[in-house]
């Protein structure tokens, strides 16, 4: 198996056999990454060949502070939330709703797989999913989130929130659906 500190310099000098090997050696990671953010697999895989487009394009300035696949992580992500902002807008919820829709959706959450889980994650509006996967996946701040998206602080948490409460009705909802189906 070639280094990674190899594979890095052979991208550089545009070496194609290495160009592939480092897909597909972060392609199956990355892919998950970019299905928390898509709403179907065929956009997840868009998402993917335009990030690793930019990986390939800015490799020469990977400069080996941190991890390589933290690095390319950062790319995708960030490939993911153009393609949302290039796709839709934000939906405003109100202060109000925000403080209202606060709940104990991760206790849910614990009881399903997370295949079940990403489905139900991709059943939220663009604008839903995006910063609900940037803050509870990512780890973003709200300042953050609202500075990637062009959004405030404040609509970054109530965008947060009202996925929060969406999430947990979906879960409900399929949880009844299993439970109905059950012998």
């Amino acid at each position: 198996m070639i280094s990674e500190s190899d594979l890095v310099e052979g991208c550089r000098q545009g070496d194609r056999k290495l160009q592939k090997e480092l897909y597909e050696r972060f392609a199956p990671k990355m892919f998950g990454v970019c299905l928390r953010y898509a709403g179907a697999t065929e956009e997840a895989e868009d998402i993917l060949q335009e990030g690793f487009v930019k990986v390939f394009n800015k490799i020469s300035s990977f400069r080996g502070e941190g991890s390589f696949e933290g690095w390319i992580r950062r790319i995708i992500v960030n490939t993911a939330i153009e393609h949302f902002r290039r796709k839709t807008y934000l939906q405003p919820v109100t202060e109000r709703e925000e403080e209202t829709m606060e709940s104990d959706y991760l206790s849910v959450l614990d009881s399903l797989a997370e295949k079940d889980i990403i489905g139900l994650v991709q059943q939220l509006s663009p604008g839903y999913r995006s910063v609900f996967n940037m803050y509870v996946v990512e780890g973003y701040t709200h300042k953050q989130i609202g500075e990637l998206l062009g959004i405030s602080e404040g609509t970054s948490k109530s965008q947060l929130s009202r996925a929060k409460a969406i999430l947990q009705d979906l879960v409900r909802t399929h949880l009844d659906k299993k439970q109905k189906q059950a012998p």
